[in-house]
């Protein structure tokens, strides 16, 4: 029997690869895991964003032998902009494609994460999965007294009596504060529009306890609406689709990483400094659950 293949020729090795196309129905794989975060190229890498993740999303969805789409989610959080645009496009390729979306969180599904789960027709978990965050959080430093010790002197120039609203190099003021959490309010509350607008009838706790900042474990979290079941991947899919197979759906690599090629210093210098900030962020937003 001819094998089929689909998809544009691949370089690498020095010879024509093709990609060869699934035989029979199957569920398209898409993994979300990280931080969520804009940026996108090649500085970009690992991170959860709407740049990022078209490609793979699209391809999940426009498979003509998928018959849904499973997205697994491991990921504390991040930009609530990019977790929305996400969200939303998941939605229009479920729509426009008709098919099913089933989200299986794994180690963390919080915030963002969260988030993104909330796109899918179903949410499960494992039993030790932490789930929630629906709420809004900003950290920075105070660096005034350093920058004393120091013995240095900083100068701002700007124009508009809001612009350096902040600065962790002056004093914190109360009315800068009282607007951060006016905005932090309006995310909070688009976040919490979207969970009841995804999740509906299936709520089972009050606003006061859903909607807190909260996470849970599990089997509570399906007690309270926020899940649908505890199940696995595999477990699940066997069950709801047993003449499909999982089909994961991977980023495409960057044409210089296919051929091999290496980028200049200047470039590779400023993809060790971005994954060193990238480290540190994913550090501390992973810390808070334990992780």
């Amino acid at each position: 029997m001819a094998k089929i293949f689909e998809g544009k020729p691949r370089l690498g090795g020095g010879r024509i690869r093709l990609r060869k196309k699934p035989a029979g129905k199957t569920v398209s794989v898409v993994r979300l895991e990280g931080v969520i975060r804009a940026g996108g190229g090649p500085f970009g890498r690992g991170a959860l964003n709407a740049q990022n993740l078209e490609a793979p999303l699209v391809d999940a969805f426009s498979a003509s032998e998928a018959v849904a789409v499973a997205i697994v989610i491991n990921s504390p959080g991040g930009s609530p902009a990019q977790s929305a645009l996400v969200g939303d496009r998941i939605r229009q390729l479920s729509a426009k494609h008709e098919k099913p979306v089933l989200a299986f969180c794994e180690d963390v599904a919080a915030s963002g994460g969260y988030w993104l789960a909330c796109a899918a027709d179903e949410i499960f978990v494992s039993p030790g999965t932490v789930i929630g965050s629906i709420g809004v959080v900003s950290s920075s430093f105070g660096l005034t007294e350093a920058i004393e010790k120091l013995g240095l002197e900083r100068r701002v120039h700007a124009a508009g009596t809001n612009k350096v609203r902040l600065d962790p190099f002056l004093p914190e003021k109360e009315e800068d504060v009282s607007w951060l959490s006016g905005m932090q309010a309006d995310i909070h509350q688009v976040f919490i529009d979207w969970v009841k607008t995804r999740r509906g009838a299936k709520l089972a706790g009050k606003d006061d306890e859903l909607f807190n900042a909260d996470v849970w474990i599990g089997k509570r979290a399906v007690e309270l609406g926020v899940a649908d079941a505890v199940g696995s991947l595999h477990s699940v899919l066997a069950e709801r689709f047993p003449e499909a197979k999982p089909h994961e759906i991977k980023p495409k690599q960057q044409l210089l990483q296919r051929l091999g090629l290496t980028a200049s210093v200047e470039d590779m210098t400023l993809r060790a400094l971005d994954g060193v900030v990238c480290a540190v962020e994913r550090r501390a937003m992973w810390s808070r659950f334990g992780l």
